[in-house]
Protein backbone atom coordinates (compact mmCIF):
# COMPACT_ATOMS: atom_id res chain seq x y z
CA UNK A 1 0.00 0.00 0.00
CA UNK A 2 1.39 3.33 -0.81
CA UNK A 3 2.39 6.42 1.64
CA UNK A 4 -1.11 8.40 0.08
CA UNK A 5 -3.33 6.07 0.59
CA UNK A 6 -2.74 5.15 3.70
CA UNK A 7 -2.41 8.86 4.87
CA UNK A 8 -6.17 8.94 3.52
CA UNK A 9 -6.97 6.24 5.31
CA UNK A 10 -6.02 7.44 8.58
CA UNK A 11 -7.82 10.87 7.95
CA UNK A 12 -10.49 9.07 7.16
CA UNK A 13 -10.55 7.47 10.29
CA UNK A 14 -9.88 10.41 12.85
CA UNK A 15 -12.53 12.42 11.01
CA UNK A 16 -15.31 9.75 11.61
CA UNK A 17 -14.00 8.78 14.81
CA UNK A 18 -14.58 12.88 15.38
CA UNK A 19 -17.99 12.80 14.31
CA UNK A 20 -19.13 9.98 16.51
CA UNK A 21 -17.59 11.37 19.84
CA UNK A 22 -19.22 14.58 18.52
CA UNK A 23 -22.61 12.29 18.80
CA UNK A 24 -22.01 10.58 21.57
CA UNK A 25 -21.20 14.46 23.71
CA UNK A 26 -24.00 15.70 21.93
CA UNK A 27 -27.93 16.01 23.24
CA UNK A 28 -30.23 14.04 20.28
CA UNK A 29 -32.19 16.65 19.20
CA UNK A 30 -35.97 15.70 18.44
CA UNK A 31 -36.59 14.86 14.76
CA UNK A 32 -39.87 16.68 14.89
CA UNK A 33 -40.02 19.89 17.92
CA UNK A 34 -43.33 20.87 18.28
CA UNK A 35 -43.62 24.64 17.92
CA UNK A 36 -46.44 26.16 20.13
CA UNK A 37 -48.31 29.58 18.89
CA UNK A 38 -51.17 31.15 21.22
CA UNK A 39 -52.98 33.86 19.62
CA UNK A 40 -55.45 36.10 22.39
CA UNK A 41 -57.98 38.36 20.59
CA UNK A 42 -60.16 40.70 23.34
CA UNK A 43 -62.08 42.51 21.14
CA UNK A 44 -64.10 45.88 21.21
CA UNK A 45 -65.35 45.98 24.82
CA UNK A 46 -68.69 48.19 24.58
CA UNK A 47 -67.72 49.77 28.01
CA UNK A 48 -65.55 50.20 31.05
CA UNK A 49 -66.69 47.47 33.09
CA UNK A 50 -66.61 45.01 30.10
CA UNK A 51 -62.61 46.40 29.17
CA UNK A 52 -61.60 45.58 33.08
CA UNK A 53 -62.55 42.35 32.96
CA UNK A 54 -61.20 41.16 29.31
CA UNK A 55 -58.00 43.10 30.68
CA UNK A 56 -57.69 40.68 33.56
CA UNK A 57 -58.78 37.57 31.49
CA UNK A 58 -56.44 38.12 28.94
CA UNK A 59 -53.50 39.43 31.17
CA UNK A 60 -53.88 35.79 33.43
CA UNK A 61 -54.40 33.80 30.14
CA UNK A 62 -50.62 35.48 28.37
CA UNK A 63 -49.22 34.58 31.90
CA UNK A 64 -50.49 31.57 32.49
CA UNK A 65 -48.69 30.75 28.57
CA UNK A 66 -46.01 32.01 29.04
CA UNK A 67 -45.89 30.69 32.42
CA UNK A 68 -46.88 27.20 33.56
CA UNK A 69 -47.23 26.51 29.65
CA UNK A 70 -43.86 27.59 28.65
CA UNK A 71 -44.90 29.05 25.65
CA UNK A 72 -41.83 30.79 23.77
CA UNK A 73 -43.25 34.65 24.23
CA UNK A 74 -41.98 35.60 21.04
CA UNK A 75 -44.96 33.05 19.70
CA UNK A 76 -47.97 34.38 21.95
CA UNK A 77 -49.91 37.23 20.19
CA UNK A 78 -52.28 39.43 21.95
CA UNK A 79 -54.44 41.72 20.16
CA UNK A 80 -57.27 43.98 22.32
CA UNK A 81 -58.52 47.57 22.18
CA UNK A 82 -55.79 49.61 22.34
CA UNK A 83 -54.27 52.93 20.54
CA UNK A 84 -51.57 50.63 19.19
CA UNK A 85 -52.70 49.98 15.53
CA UNK A 86 -49.79 47.45 15.84
CA UNK A 87 -51.84 45.63 18.60
CA UNK A 88 -55.50 46.60 18.19
CA UNK A 89 -58.02 43.43 17.91
CA UNK A 90 -58.71 44.53 13.89
CA UNK A 91 -59.18 42.34 11.35
CA UNK A 92 -56.52 43.56 9.31
CA UNK A 93 -54.01 42.42 12.31
CA UNK A 94 -55.81 39.60 12.64
CA UNK A 95 -55.05 38.64 9.27
CA UNK A 96 -51.24 39.60 9.43
CA UNK A 97 -51.09 37.80 12.73
CA UNK A 98 -52.72 34.54 11.17
CA UNK A 99 -50.65 34.52 7.86
CA UNK A 100 -47.27 34.94 9.77
CA UNK A 101 -47.84 31.84 11.77
CA UNK A 102 -48.69 29.74 8.51
CA UNK A 103 -45.49 30.66 7.18
CA UNK A 104 -43.35 29.17 9.35
CA UNK A 105 -46.22 26.59 11.00
CA UNK A 106 -45.58 23.13 10.03
CA UNK A 107 -47.69 19.33 10.61
CA UNK A 108 -46.27 19.30 14.09
CA UNK A 109 -47.11 22.26 15.45
CA UNK A 110 -49.78 23.77 17.60
CA UNK A 111 -51.66 26.64 17.05
CA UNK A 112 -53.97 27.62 20.24
CA UNK A 113 -56.50 30.68 19.68
CA UNK A 114 -58.69 32.10 21.96
CA UNK A 115 -61.57 35.17 22.00
CA UNK A 116 -62.49 37.00 24.38
CA UNK A 117 -65.76 39.63 23.88
CA UNK A 118 -69.03 39.61 22.78
CA UNK A 119 -70.16 38.26 19.73
CA UNK A 120 -73.22 38.29 17.18
CA UNK A 121 -75.69 36.58 14.99
CA UNK A 122 -77.23 38.43 12.37
CA UNK A 123 -79.84 35.42 11.45
CA UNK A 124 -77.54 34.24 8.40
CA UNK A 125 -73.53 34.17 10.16
CA UNK A 126 -72.16 34.55 13.37
CA UNK A 127 -69.27 37.65 13.98
CA UNK A 128 -67.11 38.26 16.90
CA UNK A 129 -67.03 41.72 17.10
CA UNK A 130 -63.70 43.28 16.46
CA UNK A 131 -61.99 47.04 16.73
CA UNK A 132 -63.52 48.01 13.56
CA UNK A 133 -64.94 45.81 10.55
CA UNK A 134 -65.72 42.23 12.31
CA UNK A 135 -65.24 38.84 10.61
CA UNK A 136 -67.98 36.54 10.21
CA UNK A 137 -67.70 32.80 10.88
CA UNK A 138 -67.11 31.90 7.34
CA UNK A 139 -64.20 34.74 7.12
CA UNK A 140 -62.67 32.90 10.49
CA UNK A 141 -62.78 29.20 8.57
CA UNK A 142 -61.35 30.71 4.89
CA UNK A 143 -57.96 32.37 7.09
CA UNK A 144 -57.68 28.84 9.11
CA UNK A 145 -57.83 26.79 6.99
CA UNK A 146 -54.54 26.60 5.38
CA UNK A 147 -52.87 25.75 8.81
CA UNK A 148 -51.32 22.85 8.66
CA UNK A 149 -50.44 21.51 12.00
CA UNK A 150 -53.16 20.72 15.33
CA UNK A 151 -55.81 23.76 15.76
CA UNK A 152 -57.48 24.94 18.95
CA UNK A 153 -59.86 27.38 18.70
CA UNK A 154 -61.97 28.82 22.03
CA UNK A 155 -64.95 31.39 21.25
CA UNK A 156 -65.70 32.50 24.40
CA UNK A 157 -68.18 34.72 23.43
CA UNK A 158 -72.46 34.55 23.58
CA UNK A 159 -72.04 34.53 19.42
CA UNK A 160 -69.89 31.52 19.52
CA UNK A 161 -71.74 28.59 18.40
CA UNK A 162 -72.01 29.12 14.64
CA UNK A 163 -68.34 29.02 15.10
CA UNK A 164 -68.06 24.95 16.00
CA UNK A 165 -69.60 24.17 12.60
CA UNK A 166 -67.64 26.38 10.18
CA UNK A 167 -64.37 25.44 12.10
CA UNK A 168 -64.43 22.05 12.82
CA UNK A 169 -61.99 19.75 11.24
CA UNK A 170 -59.75 17.25 10.90
CA UNK A 171 -56.83 17.63 14.15
CA UNK A 172 -59.00 20.60 15.34
CA UNK A 173 -60.84 21.43 18.49
CA UNK A 174 -63.02 23.79 18.36
CA UNK A 175 -65.04 24.75 22.00
CA UNK A 176 -67.62 27.45 22.16
CA UNK A 177 -68.91 28.81 24.91
CA UNK A 178 -72.77 28.61 23.97
CA UNK A 179 -74.72 25.89 22.45
CA UNK A 180 -77.51 27.84 20.69
CA UNK A 181 -77.60 31.32 18.58
CA UNK A 182 -80.63 32.04 21.35
CA UNK A 183 -77.97 32.46 24.29
CA UNK A 184 -77.00 36.18 23.92
CA UNK A 185 -76.09 36.84 27.25
CA UNK A 186 -72.58 38.00 28.45
CA UNK A 187 -70.47 34.59 29.41
CA UNK A 188 -68.31 33.57 31.84
CA UNK A 189 -66.57 30.98 30.55
CA UNK A 190 -63.31 32.47 29.96
CA UNK A 191 -63.00 32.45 33.30
CA UNK A 192 -62.95 29.19 34.30
CA UNK A 193 -61.80 27.74 31.10
CA UNK A 194 -58.31 30.10 31.96
CA UNK A 195 -58.52 28.70 35.73
CA UNK A 196 -58.48 25.44 34.20
CA UNK A 197 -54.85 25.41 33.23
CA UNK A 198 -53.69 26.66 36.98
CA UNK A 199 -55.85 24.56 39.47
CA UNK A 200 -55.01 21.23 39.91
CA UNK A 201 -57.99 19.16 40.32
CA UNK A 202 -58.34 20.19 36.62
CA UNK A 203 -56.00 17.00 35.95
CA UNK A 204 -58.68 14.12 36.03
CA UNK A 205 -56.20 11.62 35.41
CA UNK A 206 -53.64 13.00 37.39
CA UNK A 207 -50.85 12.89 34.75
CA UNK A 208 -49.33 15.73 35.82
CA UNK A 209 -51.02 17.27 33.05
CA UNK A 210 -54.49 19.48 31.69
CA UNK A 211 -55.56 18.35 27.96
CA UNK A 212 -58.38 20.54 26.43
CA UNK A 213 -60.90 17.64 27.13
CA UNK A 214 -59.89 18.15 30.84
CA UNK A 215 -59.54 22.00 30.57
CA UNK A 216 -63.35 21.99 29.19
CA UNK A 217 -65.26 19.93 31.58
CA UNK A 218 -63.57 21.74 34.59
CA UNK A 219 -64.76 25.01 33.01
CA UNK A 220 -68.05 23.77 32.20
CA UNK A 221 -68.52 22.40 36.13
CA UNK A 222 -67.58 26.43 37.00
CA UNK A 223 -70.39 27.58 34.66
CA UNK A 224 -72.58 24.93 36.20
CA UNK A 225 -71.33 26.26 40.18
CA UNK A 226 -71.32 29.91 39.15
CA UNK A 227 -75.66 29.88 38.07
CA UNK A 228 -75.92 27.23 40.97
CA UNK A 229 -74.55 29.06 43.65
CA UNK A 230 -76.68 32.44 42.41
CA UNK A 231 -79.80 30.31 42.38
CA UNK A 232 -80.31 31.37 38.41
CA UNK A 233 -80.91 29.12 35.49
CA UNK A 234 -77.63 29.04 33.20
CA UNK A 235 -77.47 30.90 30.03
CA UNK A 236 -74.74 29.24 28.82
CA UNK A 237 -73.91 25.39 27.68
CA UNK A 238 -70.31 25.32 26.29
CA UNK A 239 -69.70 22.85 23.41
CA UNK A 240 -66.60 21.01 22.28
CA UNK A 241 -65.89 19.53 18.75
CA UNK A 242 -63.04 17.37 17.83
CA UNK A 243 -64.47 14.84 15.40
CA UNK A 244 -64.94 17.18 12.15
CA UNK A 245 -68.51 16.63 12.32
CA UNK A 246 -69.55 20.03 13.57
CA UNK A 247 -71.93 19.37 15.56
CA UNK A 248 -69.92 18.85 18.89
CA UNK A 249 -71.33 17.93 22.66
CA UNK A 250 -71.65 18.96 26.08
CA UNK A 251 -69.83 17.55 29.37
CA UNK A 252 -73.25 15.93 29.77
CA UNK A 253 -73.68 14.63 26.29
CA UNK A 254 -72.87 11.17 25.11
CA UNK A 255 -70.96 11.18 21.85
CA UNK A 256 -67.48 10.61 20.03
CA UNK A 257 -66.36 14.01 20.69
CA UNK A 258 -64.00 14.50 23.73
CA UNK A 259 -61.55 11.13 22.30
CA UNK A 260 -58.98 13.57 20.44
CA UNK A 261 -58.97 16.75 22.82
CA UNK A 262 -58.22 14.25 25.41
CA UNK A 263 -55.17 13.66 23.70
CA UNK A 264 -54.31 17.45 23.12
CA UNK A 265 -52.44 19.63 25.42
CA UNK A 266 -51.23 22.60 25.48
CA UNK A 267 -47.98 22.46 27.38
CA UNK A 268 -45.10 20.70 26.28
CA UNK A 269 -44.67 16.80 25.87
CA UNK A 270 -41.71 16.47 28.12
CA UNK A 271 -40.02 13.70 28.15
CA UNK A 272 -40.99 11.06 30.88
CA UNK A 273 -44.36 12.59 31.17
CA UNK A 274 -47.07 10.18 32.36
CA UNK A 275 -49.09 8.71 29.02
CA UNK A 276 -52.74 9.18 28.99
CA UNK A 277 -54.60 5.96 31.13
CA UNK A 278 -57.62 5.82 27.81
CA UNK A 279 -59.38 3.44 29.85
CA UNK A 280 -58.80 5.31 32.91
CA UNK A 281 -59.60 8.42 31.38
CA UNK A 282 -63.25 7.45 29.78
CA UNK A 283 -64.15 6.42 33.47
CA UNK A 284 -62.97 9.86 34.61
CA UNK A 285 -65.42 11.53 31.53
CA UNK A 286 -68.10 8.98 32.55
CA UNK A 287 -67.86 10.33 36.11
CA UNK A 288 -68.10 13.91 34.97
CA UNK A 289 -71.08 13.52 32.72
CA UNK A 290 -73.04 11.87 35.78
CA UNK A 291 -71.80 15.13 38.16
CA UNK A 292 -73.49 17.27 35.72
CA UNK A 293 -76.31 15.36 35.31
CA UNK A 294 -76.76 15.69 39.35
CA UNK A 295 -75.69 19.37 39.13
CA UNK A 296 -78.52 19.88 36.26
CA UNK A 297 -81.22 17.55 38.13
CA UNK A 298 -80.49 19.91 41.75
CA UNK A 299 -81.39 22.86 39.46
CA UNK A 300 -84.45 21.39 38.24
CA UNK A 301 -85.98 20.26 41.46
CA UNK A 302 -88.00 22.98 42.33
CA UNK A 303 -89.99 22.28 38.97
CA UNK A 304 -90.23 18.44 39.22
CA UNK A 305 -92.51 16.66 41.46
CA UNK A 306 -91.21 15.41 44.73
CA UNK A 307 -91.75 11.40 43.55
CA UNK A 308 -89.58 12.15 40.30
CA UNK A 309 -86.92 14.09 42.05
CA UNK A 310 -86.30 11.45 44.19
CA UNK A 311 -86.50 8.93 40.94
CA UNK A 312 -83.93 10.69 39.14
CA UNK A 313 -82.02 11.49 42.23
CA UNK A 314 -81.76 7.62 43.32
CA UNK A 315 -80.48 6.45 39.44
CA UNK A 316 -77.80 9.46 39.64
CA UNK A 317 -76.47 8.61 42.88
CA UNK A 318 -76.03 4.72 42.17
CA UNK A 319 -74.33 5.56 38.77
CA UNK A 320 -72.21 8.22 40.60
CA UNK A 321 -71.13 5.09 42.58
CA UNK A 322 -70.45 2.46 40.00
CA UNK A 323 -68.45 3.97 38.01
CA UNK A 324 -66.86 5.74 41.25
CA UNK A 325 -65.86 2.01 41.99
CA UNK A 326 -64.45 1.72 38.44
CA UNK A 327 -62.33 4.66 38.67
CA UNK A 328 -60.73 3.42 42.43
CA UNK A 329 -60.09 -0.61 40.86
CA UNK A 330 -58.37 0.79 37.70
CA UNK A 331 -56.10 3.02 39.36
CA UNK A 332 -55.27 0.52 42.08
CA UNK A 333 -54.40 -2.14 38.55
Amino acid sequence: MGVAPAVGIAMTSRILAGLFGILILSPAAPAFAQQRFAVIIAGATGGEEYAAQYTAWTNDLEQTLTGRLAFDASRVTVLSETDESGKAASAANVRRTIATIRQSMKRADLLFILLIGHGTFDGTDAKFNLVGPDLESSEWASLLEPLPGTLVVVNTTAGSFPFLEKLSGSRRVVITATDSVAQRFDTVFPEYFIKSFLNEASDLDKNGRTSLWEAFAFASAGVRRHYQQRGLLATERSLLDDDGDGVGKAVADKGADGAYASRVYLDENLPGAAPTDEELLKLLQRKSLVEAELDELKIRRAFLPAEEYAKEFERIIIELAKVSRDIRARAKS
